[in-house]
């Protein structure tokens, strides 16, 4: 049940309240200087989620996990991927498909729904900021049911005292009151959380207000 609240709380969050500030976020329009580090922070974890898979990957199925605006479904699809890109906000989809290119149009589906509607089985799979809302057990159970063969690469909040700090704040407001919050993580956690697979830390991206770690998961029967 708290992941069901938690995901429908992000899917209002976005469509509601967020949907134009993540639209020139994630384009190349000009931003506060805060913004400017979180944009330059987010683009260099795409770099570093998308290194962890084959540069090429012609003939791969690739999910790409709250999709957002596009922009890692798009360099997927443009290394050879057939894309299934699925985000909780109808908004956001619709913007991604504005954006992608006609080149890789018929390598990328797009979906709005929950990570559960894509069908796989998949080779590889992105999750970027997708998972940072969750709890251990929550984040756990999407990666051990991902129907994922080779590697997932993701992202999770880690746990330091600026995070902490604003998730206690965010706590306080009433819950109708709240944005999303970010749960900060401990590797520790994660891995006591899950019941079998490889958890990997792979790097920590730390530009102003983006902070956020990369990780692969690779399941044992995978």
């Amino acid at each position: 049940m708290a992941y069901v609240q938690t995901r429908d709380r992000v899917e209002d969050y976005f469509d509601r309240s967020a949907t134009k500030v993540w639209e020139r976020l994630t384009s190349d329009a000009p931003v506060s200087g805060i913004r400017a580090t979180v944009r330059a922070g987010r683009d260099r974890m795409r770099d570093v989620l998308l290194s962890q898979f084959p540069a090429d990957l012609t003939g791969a199925r690739v999910l790409d996990a709250g999709c957002g605006t596009g922009a890692a479904a798009v360099a997927l699809a443009e290394r050879g991927a057939q894309v299934t890109a699925v985000d909780i906000s109808p908004a956001l989809i619709d913007i991604a498909k504005r954006r992608a290119p006609d080149a890789v149009a018929d390598r990328i589906t797009w979906m709005a729904g929950d990570l559960s509607d894509a069908k796989g089985p998949f080779d590889f799979a992105v999750a970027m900021d997708s998972l940072i809302y969750y709890s251990a057990d929550d984040v756990a159970r999407v990666l051990e049911t991902l129907p994922v063969t080779q590697t997932v690469a993701f992202t999770l909040a880690p746990r330091t005292p600026l995070l902490m700090a604003m998730f206690r704040i965010g706590k306080l407001f009433p819950r109708a009151d709240r944005s999303p919050t970010m749960v900060p993580q401990r590797a520790r956690d994660i891995r006591a959380a899950l019941g079998s697979g490889t958890l990997n830390e792979v790097e920590r991206v730390n530009s102003g207000f983006y902070i956020s770690t990369a990780f692969t998961y690779q399941g044992d029967a995978k």
